[in-house]
């Protein structure tokens, strides 16, 4: 019975050390630099959101977006640029805006569609996703993001065909 409790009284030493380090390192709050800085951006964007209005907060909106869109390295950034495009011919309606950190596009308020490049959170591919209050819906079950790695034409006309959807 002894060893038994020195064994375990090892392995807690052990695990609490592990932990110690790992707490130093950022790592046991379940979430990555990457995604820490995401939530930060979101935090910046409620409160920035309160202080715009108007039109001048619209454009402050658009403007902050597009310069998401230029920061990203060169092939996000060619697929976001485009996608911006065709979001804004597709339905000129949606307000564009940054929404954790990456371009995205409003519906009375609400996030429709939002892109994701790969680079943000070091994915293998970007990617197009539709929050729930965009109108998707298709049976019981249907898809909410898409991996984008090349645009065609018809993934083109699949990317306005899906805005023109969500946002009703």
């Amino acid at each position: 019975m002894t060893t038994n409790r020195t064994t375990k009284q090892t392995t807690t030493k052990s695990t609490t050390k592990k932990t110690t380090a790992a707490s130093r390192a950022g790592a046991t709050d379940g979430f990555t630099a990457e995604e820490r800085e995401a939530m930060k951006e979101r935090a910046k964007e409620v409160r920035t959101s309160r202080r715009r209005s108007g039109a001048a907060g619209q454009e402050d909106d658009l403007a902050e977006l597009l310069g998401k869109i230029s920061g990203m390295p060169e092939a996000d950034r060619v697929l976001a640029e485009r996608i911006h495009a065709i979001v804004t011919e597709t339905a000129p309606n949606l307000t564009p805006r940054t929404w954790y950190g990456m371009p995205a596009y409003a519906k009375d308020g609400k996030v429709l569609v939002f892109f994701q490049d790969a680079a943000k959170f070091k994915a293998r591919y970007a990617t197009l996703g539709f929050n729930d209050a965009a109108a998707l819906d298709e049976g019981e079950m249907w898809p909410t993001s898409f991996a984008v790695t090349k645009l065609t034409p018809a993934v083109e006309r699949r990317i306005s065909d899906l805005v023109r959807r969500a946002a009703g």
